[in-house]
């Protein structure tokens, strides 16, 4: 699984979808990565004010990593295209 995020919002999309697709509750995923559901709410609904340490135990949690890399060029609407 490779996906594009450059916004909260991508970034909450892409573990909402990845939680879906274990079949977990925000709880399940919550308990996996050592966080409050709240928390897992919070990020899945773009909330700006996530800690990147937050951020990187749900990633483990779902067994994804975070990567970076050089940004491409692409115009703004290709990108949002991709979500």
């Amino acid at each position: 699984m490779s996906e594009l995020a450059r916004t909260p919002n991508q970034i909450g999309t892409i573990i909402q979808r990845a939680r879906k697709k274990r079949g977990w509750t925000q709880a399940q995923l919550a308990e996996r990565a050592g966080l409050r559901q709240e928390t897992i709410s919070l990020i899945e609904n773009g909330g700006k004010d996530a800690k990147l340490t937050s951020l990187l135990s749900i990633l483990a949690a779902l067994d994804l990593e975070f990567k970076i890399d050089a940004r491409s060029r692409s115009e703004h609407r290709d990108i949002e295209a991709l979500f």
